[in-house]
């Protein structure tokens, strides 16, 4: 996992389309999804932009984040998230790593988690701290099903709480991938980022290695995508729902998972929601590329990051399999 370790609001808010070749234009429909936005980075615009979507969070609610790794300081901090959590009486849950660092068994995980400080602000579970349970995928192109922490069957309402930013594995990192490796067990994160080839965690070491010189990285992609359409499927059973939200705040090109990530070199941009994970996704990477870029808020190392791991194949195969449109509405709730 070598790669792994080792390896930023001044968007034209008028731009709904991407420039890059990779992507096509998104051209709004009146039955298209809608994409809410504010600007307004707080507690309170947080909890604004979830009322704006109109769906109630009900019953046992699981507010998934990244715990964020020890010495990263980019993650949602407690501060902007905790009133929000409290509105919709959540507990916040995320699952152990697949790579060495300090969150990857549940000792280790429990302590990062104390010290950034998730505790004071409400209930936390280790989704697969007592084991795993297996659910469902509609693609089973690469992966068979989709191996996620047994805690998720204590939940009925999922609220998909995403930190956008750049990843050194997938180019990016959103609502797609925190519903797809943040969901996923220590096994089920092996299972797909090995495109369904391993998924014993005792053969970690021979997994990263296919992962970094044997795999095709599209393939990945592929099943990013496919086990976040389980996710959503899973929640989309009667007596179950899922919301979807990422904060562009702190956006550096590396992961709430790298402990020593590069310094963030855009402002921030702001808070989008939908109830539709591709839409969003599309819509905060549109942002990133219809970004106006000026010394000291500078969007090209992000875009060169996701370029180079092909990150928008994600978004890709996520329409195409069926989770949702990469054309929407963009609708501000801060004008």
């Amino acid at each position: 996992m070598k790669k792994f370790i080792l390896l930023t609001f001044a968007a034209s808010i008028l731009f709904v389309g991407c420039k890059q070749k990779t992507m096509e234009p998104t051209e709004p429909k009146q039955d298209t999804p809608t994409v809410f936005m504010t600007a307004e980075i707080t507690p309170e615009s947080l909890i604004e932009i979830y009322k704006a979507l109109g769906v109630k969070a009900e019953g046992r609610v699981a507010v998934k984040i990244s715990s964020g790794e020890g010495g990263n300081t980019n993650y949602l901090s407690p501060e902007l998230i905790g009133a929000f959590v409290k509105e919709v009486n959540g507990t916040l849950v995320e699952c152990n790593t697949a790579y060495p660092g300090t969150r990857m068994d549940n000792e280790s995980h429990w302590k990062t988690i104390k010290e950034h400080g998730f505790l004071e602000i409400a209930k936390f579970d280790i989704m697969d701290e007592e084991g795993t349970m297996k659910i469902g995928v509609a693609d089973t192109t690469h992966i068979k099903y989709d191996i996620v922490g047994s805690h998720l069957a204590n939940y009925d309402f999922m609220v998909n709480l995403a930190h956008f930013k750049g990843h050194a594995m997938g180019g990016y990192g959103g609502v797609l991938k925190n519903a797809s490796i943040g969901v996923a067990s220590t096994a089920g994160k092996l299972y797909i980022h090995s495109a369904g080839a391993y998924e014993e965690v005792e053969k970690a070491g021979e997994a990263w290695d296919y992962v970094d010189n044997k795999l095709p990285q599209d393939h990945f992609l592929e099943s990013m995508a496919a086990a976040a359409q389980g996710v959503h499927n899973y929640f989309k059973q009667e007596g179950r729902n899922i919301i979807y939200i990422n904060v562009m705040n702190n956006i550096s090109v590396d992961c709430d998972c790298d402990g020593n990530p590069h310094a963030p070199e855009m402002k921030n941009i702001g808070i989008l929601a939908s109830t539709d994970p591709v839409a969003l996704d599309q819509a905060c990477l549109d942002l990133i590329y219809g970004h106006n870029d000026v010394e000291g808020d500078d969007a090209t190392a992000l875009k060169a990051r996701i370029e180079k791991q092909h990150g928008i194949h994600t978004i890709e195969h996520a329409e195409k399999i069926g989770l949702g449109s990469r054309k929407y509405n963009l609708k501000r709730i801060d004008q």
